[in-house]
């Protein structure tokens, strides 16, 4: 490109893939996240490859900023080693400024190596949304006790003298991380370009937010999915993690009405508030000269499959929101590529003419934005923990679990068909050839992925083959 853009990278925390309106949800309100799909490209099959641990969001974030696949991290992606190219080190070496804001969740010395300047920065995985323990920037990466701060601690010391219920009167963590980065944007007088990194912690539990965005959906209004369950049918290995304690057991309709319309509501709050940003852009005449990214970290169940979770290979927990919208980028444009998050670094190298970091695998996406499509990967392989493992060719989704050291049940899925992923097909002898080829496009995939030399495929496959 003849003048660098600027790069703004928005990243929500357990946002599913379906619940944006402009996208198909005739429920839920995003009328900002709908400027976004009207100007840009979304990617509808957008997915991440699952985790190595119940905080799926940790080596999600990881994979993003470096490019790396799931089982070329360190430490499941709490620490970001040195020889792990971060995508804010690129800009910098470009001759960006670099900014973060919000949620990071992968080591403090990443954070600075990525980010010459921050601020309300949260290194935590969830909390409070009215009562964040964040830091300020530290040019030295130390980041002790001095800079910690609460995200609403001005505010919650002018209420000090109130009942608790009244600190509800604060402010919400999505509120001032786009404020935090709306004043960012309105104070930059350097003529460089920005990389500027606005992570939210919403629409993560715990669901809370101002009661004029809750009062937008009523429990009673909202529709259980169809593939709604009490339970799930099988221990895939994650029945009784933090996030399936969320609600009690067997899940009661009315329950998972009230979470879906919480759900909806923090995610409304949340596209109110990215709505203040991308009015700053426009307010400063930097929105024209702007690529925005917009994505999720993960997906997640709210009562699907009876489970509440992300720690499943389902399409609610793996697939997520992405579009990009921005110079180079066609408008009003729809792509069924698949593709990870992980590949966004590779396509932002490309598309801005960057050389990219050997350190970085993923593969681009670049001809998506100028309309030309084309597939980035003809197979996705998934890989939770040490109990699932799966793969998506064509229209056909192929999974395998292995707990309490054996293989306990096996699922083939026909997408198109099936979208709600209800009916099992691998018993059947009509589709035994398909399981067989997707079988071995499974163990091809974790040879691949180096699956088996990690402790979680270690584990996998072990009990797989006993």
């Amino acid at each position: 490109m003849k003048d660098k853009p600027n790069v703004l990278l928005v990243f929500t925390d357990d946002q599913r893939f379906d619940t944006i309106a402009a996208l198909g949800n005739e429920v839920v309100k995003t009328p900002n996240m709908d400027r976004l799909v009207k100007s840009g490209t979304a990617f509808t099959h957008a997915h991440i490859p699952s985790g190595t641990c119940g905080a799926v969001c940790c080596p999600s974030r990881a994979m993003l900023h470096t490019g790396r696949s799931l089982f070329h991290l360190q430490d499941v992606g709490q620490h970001i080693p040195e020889d792990h190219i971060t995508m804010g080190e690129v800009f910098k070496r470009e001759g960006y400024a670099t900014f973060g804001c919000g949620k990071w969740h992968n080591g403090r010395p990443a954070f600075n190596r990525s980010f010459d300047e921050g601020e309300h920065i949260y290194f935590g995985g969830m909390a409070d949304h009215w009562n964040v323990p964040c830091y300020h920037y530290d040019p030295t990466g130390a980041y002790d006790a001095t800079l910690l701060r609460c995200i609403n601690d001005k505010r919650s010391r002018e209420l000090e003298h109130r009942p608790a219920d009244h600190l509800l009167a604060g402010v919400h963590s999505s509120d001032m991380l786009a404020d935090c980065t709306s004043d960012w944007l309105r104070s930059r007088k350097r003529e460089e370009p920005f990389f500027a990194y606005l992570s939210f912690l919403a629409p993560h539990d715990p669901r809370t937010m101002p009661e004029e965005f809750k009062a937008m959906y009523r429990p009673e209004d909202m529709e259980l999915p169809p593939n709604f369950l009490g339970g799930h049918p099988f221990d895939t290995g994650a029945l009784h993690i933090r996030d399936e304690m969320l609600e009690a057991f067997p899940r009661h309709p009315d329950k998972i009405k009230e979470h879906i319309a919480e759900y909806y509501a923090m995610i409304t709050h949340l596209d109110h508030c990215l709505g203040r940003v991308l009015d700053t852009l426009e307010e400063t005449g930097q929105m024209e000269n702007t690529l925005i990214v917009f994505a999720g970290d993960n997906g997640l169940a709210v009562g699907q499959h009876g489970l509440m979770g992300k720690q499943n290979h389902y399409e609610h927990s793996i697939r997520v929101p992405l579009i990009l919208s921005g110079p180079g980028v066609k408008a009003n444009e729809v792509s069924e590529n698949p593709v990870y998050l992980f590949d966004i670094f590779s396509s932002l190298c490309e598309h801005l003419g960057f050389e990219k970091p050997d350190s970085v695998e993923g593969e681009s996406f670049a001809h998506e934005l100028k309309g030309v499509r084309r597939l980035t990967r003809e197979t996705l392989f998934f890989a939770y923990a040490y109990f699932q493992r799966s793969v998506k060719k064509g229209p056909y989704k192929y999974i395998e679990y292995a707990v309490d050291g054996k293989r306990n049940m096996t699922q083939l899925f026909d997408l198109e068909k099936d979208p709600w992923e209800m009916e099992n097909l691998a018993t059947e002898p009509e589709h035994r050839e398909t399981c067989e080829r997707l079988k071995a496009e499974l163990v091809r995939e974790a040879e691949a992925w180096d699956d088996e030399k990690s402790e979680y495929g270690e584990g996998f496959w072990k009990a797989y083959r006993a």
